[in-house]
């Protein structure tokens, strides 16, 4: 006999998930406690540690329509690299070094790069990494290799849900990419809750099929009764966006909902405003601020649900609420002279991680600590980030809480940012499978555990 999914009210319901919405909450507040990134006055090493370099190999978009979100990941990485070093390095002794390559190239091409940072370039670190595409593919290598590597995105569920099930070496920084449709879902019930006529763009591969499933699973739940009246799939890095839009408005939707990102979104927006796109219907995107923000013109409309990866945008926290963005955003900002993305924090907050673990490491173990070590003291750490407070799950599968607004033309920057009054903190423990939720394949046939959870877990909402 199928089993009755029960049904509740659904701001009673957006409460359970513990909802805020505005720019007066902190994300994990109470864990506010000050981090010890930038102290200056590290306790001595134990033991010998060599002067040798750290190697790092730093992989992400440095040319193409990615590098949008490219170009600031590898500048994360470099000024905590910087940081880092002016303090005498990893362990007040080892400087880092770091060989980049270009996730451009293609799939194939970044497994075989992977293979040559390790084997010829002698790395001692893997970061990096966007494409949904790319990080299962570079997974297993890195685990066969025994290289130890923290990707900064390539968000995919996939990754530890099949390509790694059991990862030693890998681990992932950014929320895993089932909260972006959900996050996504969650906003737009909030905000628009006759929405009935949902259209959807979404890149064809990995990220924009993931992005629609958990989007719809979750909204299906939220906003029972609502309906999709067209779906397009262009080719990932897409420049013409015409005869997708054109499909769209003839479908009349209430909604549409985006997943293209970088430089495909921009291309996208700006041709769609002059079709009036952004009159007829309300937007909701996973990750149309994920850009560098000054990618962004003047010209994007107001009141679009401007995800970010359900990760970082970096007025959040703001003021003085929370030292550590503000510090974070001025240091970027002296060095780079712009501001920075998810992908800038992402990157920044790995080496810090790394930090962190390594010198936890070695006041256990004494002198330089053997990559088990290190794995030892990544599982399960946490530490306060400039997005907020950073949880690295057993699973090596990171924590921090969803965030995701809405667009606005502030006269502060020059470029649409989020209106400081409609951003929506979501813990992300209330819309990601639970540590040790079943993997696809094991008891259930869904293509993620989140799907299966929210299956097995969500009520349908009325009211």
């Amino acid at each position: 006999m199928e089993k009755t999914t029960p049904s509740v009210n659904r701001r009673a319901f957006l409460n359970t998930l513990g909802v805020t919405i505005g720019g007066t909450g902190l994300i994990s507040a109470g864990v506010v406690g000050g981090s010890q990134m930038l102290k200056a006055a590290q306790d001595p090493a134990k033991g010998r540690i060599p002067d040798t370099p750290f190697r790092t190999g730093h992989m992400t978009f440095l040319t193409g329509a990615g590098a949008v979100l490219g170009e600031p990941s590898i500048k994360g990485h470099t000024m905590a690299a910087e940081e880092i070093n002016a303090q005498g390095g990893l362990l007040g002794k080892r400087k880092i070094e770091t060989i980049t390559a270009d996730e451009a190239a293609g799939t194939d091409a970044c497994v075989k790069e992977v293979r040559r940072m390790k084997l010829d370039a002698k790395i001692d670190m893997f970061t990096g990494v966007i494409s949904s595409g790319t990080s299962p593919a570079v997974g297993p290598v890195a685990e066969e290799l025994g290289l130890l590597t923290i990707l900064t995105d390539g968000c995919t569920d996939f990754l530890f849900d099949r390509a790694i099930p059991n990862p030693k070496y890998v681990f992932r920084i950014t929320n895993i990419q089932s909260s972006d449709g959900i996050t996504a879902a969650i906003g737009v019930a909030q905000a628009w809750p006759n929405v009935r006529r949902i259209a959807h763009i979404h890149p064809d591969y990995a990220y924009g099929r993931n992005a629609s499933e958990h989007f719809t699973l979750a909204l299906e739940r939220l906003l029972p009764g609502t309906e999709i009246v067209s779906e397009s799939w262009p080719k990932l890095f897409t420049t013409d966006f015409t005869a997708h839009i054109t499909k769209i408005m003839s479908a009349q939707p209430d909604l549409l909902v985006a997943s293209v990102w970088g430089g495909d979104y921009v291309a996208f927006y700006k041709q769609a405003l002059r079709y009036g796109l952004f009159d007829k219907m309300k937007v909701a995107s996973t990750i149309a601020f994920g850009v560098a923000p000054h990618a962004i013109g003047k010209d994007h409309p107001e009141g679009v649900l401007a995800g970010v990866h359900s990760n970082y945008y970096f007025t959040y926290p703001g003021g003085d609420r929370w030292p550590l963005n503000k510090s974070f955003v001025q240091r970027y900002f002296k060095r780079w002279n712009e501001y920075p993305n998810f992908q800038s924090e992402g990157a920044y907050m790995a080496l810090y991680l790394l930090k962190s673990a390594i010198e936890r490491a070695n006041k256990l173990t004494g002198g330089w600590p053997e990559d088990e070590a290190i794995i030892s003291q990544l599982e399960g750490l946490g530490i306060d980030a400039p997005s907020g407070y950073l949880y690295m799950r057993p699973d090596h599968q990171a924590y921090k809480d969803a965030v995701t607004g809405f667009s606005k033309n502030l006269t502060d920057f020059e470029f649409a940012s989020w209106d400081p009054a409609r951003i929506i903190t979501i813990p992300i423990r209330n819309i990601t499978a639970p540590l040790g939720w079943p993997k696809p394949g094991t008891t259930h046939n869904e293509s993620t555990a989140a799907a299966n959870w929210i299956k097995t877990t969500w009520p349908k909402v009325v009211g």
